[in-house]
């Protein structure tokens, strides 16, 4: 079962020390996001993480009902 499936990799996940360093730039120097070549190719990856996720749910609701069904 992965539990680390990432969705939000078209944000930015600054550290501690970037969002310091961001006080004092004053031109957006420090502003790095996650890029995708193309918008299609952004929302593909979106998509296909958001449906890995839904078919996770999916399966830890089935494993909790089996669980549950055994126990009784």
């Amino acid at each position: 079962m992965n539990k680390n499936v990432k969705s939000d990799f078209l944000f930015a996940q600054p550290s501690f020390a970037s969002g310091v360093a961001r006080t004092l730039d004053l031109w957006g120097q420090f502003d790095d996001y996650n890029r995708s070549d193309t918008p299609v190719e952004a929302d593909g990856k979106a998509i296909a993480a958001d449906w890995f996720v839904i078919g996770q749910d999916i399966l830890d609701a089935v494993e909790q009902h089996d669980s549950e069904c055994e126990a009784a």
